[in-house]
């Protein structure tokens, strides 16, 4: 039975543990979600990461920015700029903004990251500065470093046996393994395979999450604004969710095997016309 349950960043959170949680534990949970909420969202006028949507300037960002930053560094030059953290720029201008308005002024590309963003490792965290306005949004690979954090947080706290799920992101720890359906992307009632999950992040992205008309959804490529066609969902199996999460995302955009010269990862990804393609590891977890 799941021993915590909760709603945030957008999605439904439980947490599985062999041991229930103590009061402190559940505490610890919420503080770290919340944090990083108020740190990144571009939805909140009141996180770190606001200011820099009125004018060019710098933000102080907590250390567990490093390794995310460098995910996003190696995700845009392997994408040709299709996956980028000021990615938030074209999605306002589609409609999913922060007021929700869900309406569209047509595509817009995004600032180029390596030209009006940099950020640098200090003592204290993370400096990220910018040369002009930017929406920053790491939707492509926040939601699964924080199910690493939140992960991390409750290992260190003496649980062996543990599922952190924050939606369609999970993180898995234990002797028992979980066999995870596939969900359909155009049919949530179906499945198109199972795959075995243990002591491994399994992350998927899909075009009909969060989408608001004919042809919008959250999938954009930066460097045109528009939302993907061609790919309809992505499903992906790494160490850890943030990795996962992020490639998952990339694999809209970018060939597998160019991924892979640079990550180990399993992946399945369906195309809008029914076709999927997957690694080796993966070729027995579909339906026929």
């Amino acid at each position: 039975m799941p021993d915590l349950t909760f709603d945030a960043i957008g999605t439904a959170w439980t947490i599985t543990t062999d041991e229930p949680l103590s009061g402190q534990q559940r505490d610890d949970v919420a503080d770290l979600v919340a944090g990083y909420d108020r740190t990144y969202s571009r939805f909140r006028r009141d996180s770190v990461i606001a200011p820099l949507a009125q004018e060019a300037g710098t933000v102080q960002l907590p250390p567990s920015a490093v390794p995310l930053l460098r995910l996003f560094d190696t995700l845009h030059r392997l994408t040709g700029g299709a996956v980028n953290p000021l990615v938030g720029h074209s999605l306002e201008k589609l409609g999913y903004d922060a007021a929700y308005s869900f309406s569209s002024s047509g595509p817009s590309a995004a600032p180029d990251w390596t030209l009006t963003a940099g950020w640098r490792q200090a003592e204290d965290g993370t400096q990220l500065s910018t040369t002009a306005p930017v929406t920053f949004d790491i939707g492509a690979a926040g939601k699964g470093q924080l199910v690493d954090l939140v992960f991390g947080l409750l290992r260190a706290a003496g649980h062996r046996n543990l599922t952190v799920d924050a939606g369609s992101d999970l993180r898995h720890a234990g002797e028992r393994g979980l066999r995870v359906a596939l969900e359909h992307p155009y049919d949530a009632t179906r499945a198109i395979g199972v795959v075995p999950l243990r002591n491994r992040a399994l992350c998927a992205s899909a075009a009909n999450r969060r989408a608001w008309g004919e042809g919008l959804h959250h999938i954009v490529d930066a460097g045109t604004g528009r939302p993907v066609e061609a790919v309809a969902a992505t499903w992906v199996l790494a160490e850890d969710a943030m990795t996962a999460d992020g490639l998952a995302t990339a694999l809209f955009f970018t060939d597998p095997d160019l991924l892979a010269e640079e990550f180990a990862f399993d992946y399945v990804r369906m195309f809008s016309d029914g076709r999927a393609t997957y690694s080796d590891a993966m070729a027995g977890v579909l339906f026929s």
